[in-house]
C-alpha cells in the first residue's frame, strides 16, 4: 500500500480526511452524552485535519476526484451536521413547539450545507484553489454556529428564537453570492 499514490483510496491525504470524518462522528456521540466540551475539542481537531488533508494532497500531488468528494463528505459530517447537532442539543427547548421550530431550522441548515457542498463540487476541479469562495464555506458556518453556542451557553443571548434566526441567516449565507477570501 503506497501512501503517496493518487489512485490509492487510502493515500495519506485521504487517511487524514477519514480521521476528520471519524472525529466528527465521535463528537456527535459526546454531544448526545451531554459532553459538549469534548465534542468541541474534537471538532477543532477535525478542522485541523481538514486543513492538513488539502496541504498534503497539494504537496504530494494526491489531489483526485475521489479526494474532492471525500473531503466534502467530511465537511458535511464535521462542519454541517455535527455543529447543528451541538447547537440543537444545547438549546433549552421549553415546549414541543420550540423543539419543532428548532428541528425545522436545523434541517434547513443541514440541507443548505449539503447543497453548498454539492454546488462547490460541481464547480471545482481536483487540486484547484480559487481566490474567493462564493457563499460562506461550511467550516466558517460551523465556526459561526459554535459562536452562537457560546453566546447562548454564557447567556449573552438567552433567547432561543434570536439564536434560531441567526442560524437561518447563516444557512442562507452558505449558498449566497457573498465572496469570502480563500486563505
Amino acid at each position: 500500500m503506497n501512501l503517496f499514490d493518487k489512485e490509492n483510496r487510502f493515500n495519506l491525504a485521504n487517511i487524514v480526511t477519514f480521521a476528520n470524518i471519524s472525529l466528527g462522528i465521535i463528537a456527535m456521540y459526546f454531544i448526545q452524552e451531554g459532553n459538549f466540551t469534548v465534542a468541541i475539542i474534537l471538532a477543532w481537531i477535525a478542522g485541523g485535519f481538514d486543513i492538513l488533508d488539502g496541504k498534503i494532497a497539494r504537496k504530494y500531488n494526491l489531489s483526485c476526484e475521489f479526494g474532492v468528494q471525500l473531503d466534502s463528505f467530511a465537511d458535511f459530517i464535521s462542519f454541517v451536521v455535527m455543529p447543528a447537532f451541538l447547537l440543537f442539543y444545547a438549546l433549552d427547548k421549553e415546549s414541543g413547539l420550540e423543539t419543532l421550530v428548532a428541528g425545522a431550522v436545523f434541517l434547513y441548515y443541514i440541507i443548505s450545507g449539503l447543497r453548498r457542498l454539492i454546488e462547490f463540487n460541481l464547480k471545482s476541479e481536483a487540486g484547484s484553489v480559487t481566490k474567493y469562495f462564493e457563499g460562506v464555506p461550511t467550516p466558517l458556518g460551523a465556526i459561526l454556529l459554535w459562536v452562537l453556542y457560546l453566546l447562548y451557553s454564557y447567556r449573552i443571548v438567552g433567547n432561543i428564537y434570536i439564536i434560531l434566526l441567526a442560524v437561518v441567516v447563516i444557512a442562507y449565507l452558505l449558498n449566497s453570492k457573498v465572496k469570502i477570501p480563500h486563505p
